[in-house]
């Protein structure tokens, strides 16, 4: 499959179709009744809009302290196995022998965003990130390796996949909004991204 490239990010729309989406939210739906969604604190002790959990050896996490990667959920037990089903994910779009070791779960209900970020708290920045989408559709923003400049947007739907690498590895990047009833495949609405990483 031809991946559509906006600014280094390799945006794959449709990797995944009907019935694999259907497949990966039953295998997700196990991790998230062992590992709970729940909404954490930025540094400066706002709540987020979006609630997270995670699979893999690590699992994201962020209060007062600031942004990092724990090896346990909030709840004391360790993170979930990836599915398998989205490792097939990482070595179809990436090729690499290399795994992740984490699967960051966001869940996004309506009125939820992400502001611009990088995805820096890795070791090493040589491993890509790959960003999954399910469910309703959101408004996708890229920056530039600084903050400030111009931006461009795409709109990923459900299926689409994009790996942040290389050059773009560390450009800012989020979403804007969600544009809520668009997808039919949650039961509840909303949208499910999933992003595996490379963490040690």
């Amino acid at each position: 499959m031809t991946a559509l490239t906006l600014r280094g990010f390799e945006i794959y729309k449709g990797f995944l179709k009907a019935d694999a989406q259907q497949r990966m939210v039953v295998a997700l739906r196990d991790v998230v009744r062992q590992a709970p969604f729940f909404q954490p604190d930025t540094p400066y002790g706002k709540p987020m809009s979006v609630r997270i959990t995670a699979a893999g050896l690590y699992g994201w996490y962020s209060d007062r302290k600031g942004y990092r990667y724990v090896r346990a959920h909030p709840s004391g037990r360790p993170w979930p196995a990836i599915p398998p089903e989205v490792l097939a994910v990482w070595d179809g779009v990436t090729g690499l022998d290399r795994r992740p070791e984490c699967c960051l779960i966001n869940y996004y209900g309506e009125g939820a965003k992400m502001g611009l970020h990088q995805d820096r708290d890795e070791a090493d920045f040589q491993w890509p990130v790959v960003s999954i989408s399910l469910g309703d559709d959101a408004l996708f923003r890229i920056g530039n390796t600084t903050r400030g400049g111009k931006t461009e947007s795409v709109w990923l739907q459900s299926g689409d996949v994009v790996v942040m690498g290389g050059d773009a590895r560390l450009t800012y990047h989020g979403v804007d909004r969600v544009r809520a009833g668009s997808s039919s495949l949650l039961e509840k609405g909303g949208r499910i991204n999933l992003t595996l990483r490379v963490v040690a």
